[in-house]
C-alpha cells in the first residue's frame, strides 16, 4: 500500500515557527514531525510515500530528499497554493495508483500507526480512524456504529486525520481547492464509509501550546 502525507498547509496557529518552516518540519523533541511518520511507515512496510507541498515546499524537498535515509521512496506533489485535503489528494492521484492508499496529516503525532487495511470491503470508498474527542474539539465529528461512520449518533468521535481511501472516492471531483469533509459526508449517506477507533496516543499539533505538551511527553519518554 502507498501512503500520502498531507504537508501543504500554512500552519497559521504555529506562527512564528511556520513563518520559516512548513508545518510538518516543525520539530518535536528535536525531530521534524513528518520524520516520525516516515520512520513508522517504513517499519510498517510502506515503501512508497507521496507528500504534497505548497507553503515553503522546497524546504520539505531539501530536508527529506528522496526518502532513502528513511527507507522509503518519496514523490512530491507540488501545489501552487494549498488545495485543501480532497483537492490535494485529487492532484496527487496519478502518483498514488489505482489501489486504496493511506493518508495521514503531516501535523499530527501518533505513538504508532493504526493497523493498515490493504483492501476495503466491496462498495466502501473510505475507512477512517477516529479518536476520543480532545479538549479543543469536545463535540467530535462523526458517529461510529458497528464500523459504519455516519453524521448521526449520540456519541461522536473526532476524525484523526488518518484514513484509507479508494481512488474512486474522488471520481468526478473538479480539480482545484476542495475540502474532504463534504465528500465524506456525501458517501456516509450511502453507507460507503467505514471506520474504527484509534486507541493509541494521538496529538493534533495545531498550536504552540499543544506542541509544548507533545515536547514534554516525548522528552519524558527519552525519545
Amino acid at each position: 500500500m502507498k501512503a500520502m502525507i498531507l504537508a501543504a498547509g500554512r500552519g497559521e496557529r504555529l506562527r512564528p515557527l511556520t513563518d520559516s518552516l512548513p508545518k510538518p518540519l516543525v520539530p518535536a523533541a528535536g525531530k521534524p514531525l513528518i520524520e516520525y511518520h516516515l520512520e513508522k511507515l517504513a517499519v510498517a512496510g510502506v515503501d512508497e510515500v507521496v507528500i504534497n507541498t505548497a507553503w515553503l515546499g522546497e524546504k520539505l524537498v531539501e530536508t527529506l530528499g528522496d526518502g532513502t535515509r528513511f527507507g522509503v521512496a518519496i514523490q512530491y506533489s507540488h501545489e501552487q497554493e494549498a488545495l485543501e485535503t480532497a483537492g490535494g489528494i485529487l492532484k496527487a492521484l496519478p502518483l498514488l495508483g489505482d489501489e486504496p492508499f493511506l493518508v495521514i496529516n503531516g501535523d499530527i503525532y501518533i505513538d504508532e500507526l493504526p493497523a493498515i487495511k490493504p483492501t476495503l470491503a466491496d462498495g466502501v470508498l473510505a475507512h477512517l480512524y477516529l479518536v476520543d474527542n480532545p479538549p479543543q474539539h469536545p463535540q467530535g465529528d462523526f458517529a461510529l456504529n458497528q464500523h459504519q461512520v455516519s453524521q448521526e449518533g449520540t456519541e461522536k468521535l473526532t476524525f484523526s486525520g488518518m484514513g484509507i481511501y479508494h481512488p474512486a472516492l474522488f471520481a468526478g471531483l473538479a480539480p482545484g481547492r476542495q475540502a474532504l469533509g463534504p465528500l465524506l459526508r456525501q458517501k456516509m449517506a450511502s453507507q460507503q464509509v467505514t471506520g474504527e477507533r484509534f486507541e493509541h496516543y494521538w496529538c493534533d499539533v495545531g498550536t504552540l501550546d499543544r506542541l509544548d505538551i507533545l515536547n514534554q511527553r516525548l522528552l519524558s519518554q527519552g525519545v
